[in-house]
């Protein structure tokens, strides 16, 4: 299997580059839903009430292999965060009996269990692995990609991989797909942050958006389908620096992988 080291480009959205253009398929295309999901959270499993401050939507709808794994206690849910207090969807899925994995660099022990299916790692993911060389430098000591740690965790599956890492997102999500870890990966609930590139993302506007919008037609391509999007009015109302086409800052998209039934 050869390796890819960057995703395929999608062709520009007109004749020439232009960032009106870029900006309204993209906005377009995360705010339109491609499969349809009844049940969305965890108020439609008995006795939950849901007081989340950020609607993490999932797919329970009974053609997808989630609520499936919820009610026989087998499902995972790995959740990358960068010192966010809110965690009360990962404490709802492990009552529901999920394994939950919170992977955050600012939590104080390496490793803690908090109760029979909650675990909190000191780790951030990221989209490299620590160069051995530099590992003494403690920034980069606790960082890893997805793939490394579900190798080191002897995960082969994810059930769900929720994300909110500041802008770190583009890139984390660009080596899933490259690395095809993604396919190992049942949903995704991604907080997405479009005021700025991201991480390590460069390139005039256009082209930045040119790449957000190819990195999510490459998860469309891995039979991943988005079902749910929630636009953060809560948040600056920025599109790369500048107040237009009333597009908020942030965005929190769900994804189901169609090929897990």
């Amino acid at each position: 299997q050869t390796i890819r080291w960057h995703i395929e480009l999608q062709p520009w959205a007109s004749a020439t580059p232009s960032l009106n253009y870029e900006a309204s398929r993209f906005l377009k295309y995360i705010s339109t839903s491609q499969i349809s999901c009844e049940h969305m959270n965890l108020n439609s499993l008995k006795g939950y009430s849901e007081t989340s401050k950020k609607p993490w939507s999932i797919c329970l709808d009974e053609r997808f292999s989630l609520i499936h794994r919820i009610r026989s206690k087998q499902c995972r849910l790995y959740s990358l965060g960068l010192g966010n207090d809110d965690n009360q969807f990962e404490l709802s899925m492990a009552n529901s009996g999920c394994e939950v994995h919170r992977f955050d660099p600012s939590i104080k022990s390496a490793h803690i269990q908090e109760g029979r299916h909650l675990w909190y790692h000191r780790l951030s993911i990221d989209w490299r692995d620590p160069n051995p060389a530099i590992a003494a430098h403690k920034l980069h000591s606790n960082t890893k990609k997805l793939g490394t740690v579900l190798n080191e965790f002897g995960h082969q599956k994810i059930d769900v991989l929720k994300a909110d890492v500041e802008s770190a997102e583009w890139k984390i999500l660009e080596n899933l797909i490259l690395e095809d870890v993604v396919e190992q990966i049942g949903q995704l609930v991604f907080e997405v942050h479009i005021h700025w590139p991201g991480f390590e993302v460069s390139g005039n506007d256009s082209t930045v958006v040119r790449y957000w919008y190819s990195l999510l037609r490459e998860l469309e391509l891995k039979d991943f389908r988005l079902f749910h999007t929630y636009k953060d009015l809560s948040k600056p109302q920025m599109f790369l620096k500048k107040e237009a086409f009333n597009a908020s800052s942030c965005y929190t998209l769900s994804w189901v992988n169609t090929r897990w039934k």
